[in-house]
């Protein structure tokens, strides 16, 4: 296995950057990239702690995220699994990626900043929904915002459904939990599931 093990071997290995490459990457949000980010429902967050690194999906309604203004965006932690995991990686590393996503679009939004945990009540009561608030606000400085050109996501055939996997031909939750541990009813969980989720949606 030949591996590259320094910068001046990995750049000689992949030459020059292209131009477009950088001009896209600036420190605020321009109007078009506010317009993809308000468009956006989905993005992944990714946090860095001690134990290593984090990616947890984020969505909602309309937006993910708020836009404050054109350095500030503000991510509702909604009800979730309580493993805290990205927001245990800010209170120790306060930096963080966001990957915006939009069905149908190939290119992807990247956000690069500081984290910090607003848990105001007023910041709180903005993001009520179905008489549920987030349980805390991730307050996000961004530092860099570029867009990821479209080829992984045509290479993925990614928003094609004739494409899409049928879910009876991958493991649901429950079976996967079952086959760790072969004393829990992942029949029930499944079954439970969908109530579950609409009771506990925000």
């Amino acid at each position: 296995m030949t591996l590259l093990t320094s910068l001046d071997a990995l750049h000689e290995h992949y030459g020059t950057v292209g131009e477009a490459s950088t001009i896209k990457e600036i420190d605020h949000l321009s109007p078009a990239y506010r317009q993809i980010i308000e468009a956006s429902p989905f993005c992944a967050l990714t946090t860095c702690g001690p134990e290593g690194l984090d990616c947890s999906p984020r969505g909602d309604e309309g937006s993910v995220v708020r836009v404050e203004n054109e350095k500030t965006l503000h991510l509702p932690d909604r009800r979730g699994n309580n493993r805290i995991d990205s927001l245990r990686n800010i209170i120790r590393d306060p930096r963080i990626s966001l990957m915006f996503m939009i069905p149908g679009w190939n290119n992807v939004l990247r956000v690069n900043g500081q984290a910090a945990i607003s848990v105001e009540a007023t910041l709180l009561a903005s993001f009520e929904k179905a008489n549920k608030q987030p349980r805390s606000v991730i307050v996000v400085t961004i530092e860099t915002v570029y867009f990821q050109c479209a080829r992984a996501i045509m290479r993925a055939d990614l928003w094609n459904p004739d494409v899409s996997i049928p879910k009876d031909q991958l493991p649901t939750p429950g079976q996967i939990m079952q086959e760790i541990r072969h004393s829990f009813d992942g029949t029930k969980y499944d079954a439970e599931w969908p109530v579950r989720a609409s009771r506990s949606m925000w």
